[in-house]
């Protein structure tokens, strides 16, 4: 018999935040209901000042708060030397801030930001950087303190991410501009010189005037100074780069061309010979920079290269004396007292020494299912604490715990060499090629004895025939594709690693914050059916439990109000027993209570007995994400699988299930052992690997792998170095995005294609030293336009094709 304990009130859903939630929930004394105090407490702190429009914006676009904000929790921000490398500013009256809010998700969130100022006069201004998700706040230090800016914005939802890495890291990040820079200079000078060039295109036989002609040619000089110097700079460091290493990238014919073609134009100028290629050469620089821009842009906000440092919390409370004083993480010291709260992280090896609690180190061993611990015993850092307050003896500081040397594992930090990619590839031939094709014409024409030949062929070959299409292709297409990849919420770290994705052969796995999501699990309830006494009875309980099961239990009840209870005690590890009114009750594991009604279903169990008979049980096993079954099913009819987990094996049967028998399946895994058979199959197998995983112990596996991908429940949860980050809620278009990326080689090959065409036209007459300058200035800048549109359309129209428009 099997039975939920659901009541059948009537669903509403949270008005602030849309949960679900019962009329018997909060509500606000009229129509409005509330999932929790919280929820409330925000609505009212808006209604209070005239702010309510945020719900009109968009429909219940607030953050959860069932989590109260803990007293005290953000004292560290009174202390000077903590506030003093934080605040960007201060002049003793106003001080100007930065900070992360990984809450930031809509229109409404930016709307109410921004009225900070109207909720706190303290607040001078409050702008929101919606892309990066993050708050520029200006205030008075004499009418708000920093400690209080923090605790309205975790007051009102928008809680700051704030970690140890702000303090350790000593210069304050800034946008790189330069290529925008050098963009503007280059579109600006390219403009100017195509207009001045028109009156020569256009003119017939000597309709400009001389005086005209050399003011235009002097000013188009002028202005293409600073394209080749400054705009086209990096071009040639590359190129001279690639020539000291003994390798031709791509960029060496670029920066020959672009020389060639301006001492050319300059003899041409000077000499009165001609009108030169200069709107040829500024147009060039212009496209392939904002080519290379548009491979930047879509990842420059992604951190791929997170230390344990981004996942510290800035300060402890440390017992000195019985006064609780907030402490920096660098200056706490061996056997000092420290305190840590429910769900807070623990950033240093310690020994319990008040409290019980259990400790979930799935972050770092891969485990799911959190360990109790008592007095006395050591735990590490990197654990995260889910149960009541702990006071803890430290043993090792940060910079010596478990944590901090596991992440400082050489192999963890390996460097692969870089491959060489398709247009590397062609490049080197298509490079040679030319060079080789505009020296065999010179040379034929100089054979010829005419000289003015041999030079027009030499610089019109390497004009026309310049690889510059080749490099557009591939830039506006792979900056594209990550562009519309990361509009869907996968993210790569650079435009090579869409060149490996096609390769992959073998597919490794995680399961624990991977395919299963770390917060949530699937409870059933199977026995009895409970009626509403019973419910409360047993919520009253399992409220004082710190397991997390009990949690579980207690939000799966969905009991509103919950009388408190004092009789009762809690085993660690096995269950909470205690006497609810006049009936006394047990929920805890089957050896504990002594025995279950369904030993045939699988999973971990917290078993409900009452009055010496049992009930019932509680059911629970790890939550699968959305589609990864279908995901997985579409993954095996292309590459081979393998799942390396830290967790133990009760889910055995289910992943069996998931990717099959013939699929290796590994169980207890810890970082070493994931990287080694990531290393076992490169070598001994000749496989490409990728990599998906999420927490340190994937660390080094991503690392070591071909691909390695982590998977990110939130921006500001913790990610470890990595090729590509994709969001928890799409990895089940993974395969989609693999194929997508693919298209990638047959978008470029086809782009230049089209191009080839235009320089097999042009080369037919070039080689024979009779392209004319107008004709050549015309076909280079003609093809470059082609080359973006072109790929440009190419990678829309594929990405509608996998549904990703």
């Amino acid at each position: 018999m099997s039975a939920t304990p659901h009541s059948n009130t009537e669903q509403m859903l949270c008005y602030h935040c849309g949960a679900a939630c019962s009329k018997q929930s909060i509500n606000s004394g009229g129509d409005k209901y509330f999932c929790c105090q919280g929820c409330r407490s925000v609505y009212e702190i808006l209604n209070e000042n005239n702010l309510c429009a945020y719900y009109d914006l968009n429909t219940h676009p607030g953050n959860v708060q069932k989590d109260e904000l803990r007293e005290g929790k953000f004292a560290f921000l009174d202390n000077d030397d903590i506030k003093r490398q934080i605040v960007q500013f201060s002049d003793g009256k106003q001080s100007q801030i930065t900070f992360y809010l990984p809450q930031i998700h809509c229109s409404s969130c930016l709307w109410l930001l921004e009225q900070l100022p109207f909720i706190n006069q303290g607040i001078m201004a409050a702008r929101v950087n919606f892309s990066q998700k993050e708050l520029f706040i200006a205030y008075q230090e004499q009418q708000v303190s920093l400690r209080q800016v923090v605790e309205l914005l975790a007051q009102i939802g928008y809680e700051p991410y704030l970690n140890l890495n702000q303090l350790s890291s000593k210069d304050v990040q800034k946008t790189d501009r330069s290529r925008w820079y050098k963009i503007g200079v280059a579109g600006f000078c390219f403009g100017n010189i195509m207009m001045m060039s028109f009156a020569d295109y256009f003119a017939f036989a000597n309709s400009v005037e001389h005086s005209i002609q050399v003011f235009f040619k002097s000013i188009s000089v002028i202005l293409s100074l600073p394209v080749l110097l400054y705009s086209a700079s990096e071009f040639f460091v590359s190129a001279w780069s690639s020539i000291r290493n003994k390798y031709l990238n791509i960029d060496v014919p670029v920066a020959l061309a672009l020389l060639i073609t301006f001492v050319r134009s300059m003899y041409d100028i000077f000499s009165g010979s001609g009108n030169g290629y200069l709107d040829s050469m500024s147009g060039i620089v212009f496209f392939m920079l904002i080519g290379r821009w548009l491979q930047s842009r879509t990842f420059q906000t992604i951190s791929f290269d997170r230390d344990y440092k981004s996942f510290f919390p800035i300060a402890l409370d440390v017992v000195k004396n019985g006064t609780i004083i907030p402490t920096e993480i660098s200056k706490i010291q061996v056997n000092d007292i420290v305190q840590v709260h429910s769900h807070e992280i623990i950033p240093v090896d310690a020994i319990v020494s008040k409290g019980t609690a259990s400790i979930d180190y799935s972050f770092v061993s891969g485990e799911s299912e959190a360990v109790p611990v008592r007095i006395g015993e050591l735990i590490y850092a990197g654990g995260k604490q889910t149960g009541g307050l702990l006071e803890l003896v430290v043993v090792k500081t940060v910079s010596q715990s478990y944590l901090t040397h596991l992440w400082n594992n050489p192999v963890f930090t390996k460097k692969e060499q870089p491959k060489a990619n398709l247009y590397d590839i062609i490049s080197k031939y298509f490079s040679y090629t030319v060079l080789l094709l505009g020296t065999a014409a010179a040379l034929y024409w100089y054979a010829q004895g005419a000289t003015h030949l041999m030079w027009n062929a030499l610089t019109t070959v390497l004009i026309v025939a310049c690889p510059c299409a080749l490099l557009l292709s591939q830039n506006y297409t792979q900056g594209n594709i990550l562009r519309i990849l990361g509009l869907n919420g996968f993210y790569l770290r650079s435009a090579e690693v869409i060149d490996e994705l096609p390769r992959i052969q073998h597919i490794v796995l995680d399961k624990t914050g991977t395919l299963t999501q770390v917060q949530g699990a699937r409870l059933r309830y199977y026995g009895k059916t409970l009626n509403e006494a019973q419910k409360q009875q047993v919520a009253a309980l399992v409220q004082h439990s710190s397991h997390p099961a009990s949690k579980m239990i207690l939000e799966f009840l969905n009991i509103s109000r919950v009388e408190d209870v004092s009789d009762f005690k809690e085993t660690a590890g096995k269950g909470i027993e205690g006497w609810i009114a006049d009936t006394y009750l047990k929920v805890g594991s089957p050896e504990w209570v002594g025995g279950s009604l369904f030993p045939q279903q699988k999973g971990s169990k917290s078993v409900l007995w009452i009055e010496g008979e049992i009930v019932g049980e509680f059911v629970y096993s790890n939550q699968y994400r959305l589609g990864v079954s279908h995901l997985i099913g579409r993954l095996k009819n292309r590459y081979t699988l393998s799942l390396l987990s830290g967790d133990n094996d009760t889910e055995l049967p289910t992943i069996e299930a998931l990717l099959g028998k013939d699929s290796p399946i590994l169980f207890h895994q810890n970082p070493q052992q994931k990287l080694e058979y990531i290393k076992d199959l490169q070598n001994r197998h000749h496989l490409q690997v990728m990599m998906v995983g999420d927490g340190l112990n994937d660390a080094g596996a991503l690392k070591q792998s071909n691909v390695g991908i982590a998977v990110s429940d939130s921006d500001n949860h913790f990610t470890p170095a990595s090729d590509g980050i994709i969001a928890a809620e799409v990895l089940n278009k993974l395969d989609v995005f693999i194929r997508f990326a693919a298209s990638n080689r047959p978008i470029i090959l086809f782009s230049f294609i089209v191009s080839a065409i235009y320089n097999m036209i042009g080369l037919y007459y070039a080689v024979q030293g009779i392209l004319s300058p107008v004709v050549a200035a015309i076909l280079m800048p003609a093809s470059s336009i082609t080359i973006v549109f072109l790929t440009y359309g190419l990678t829309e129209l594929m990405a509608k094709r996998f549904d990703l428009k």
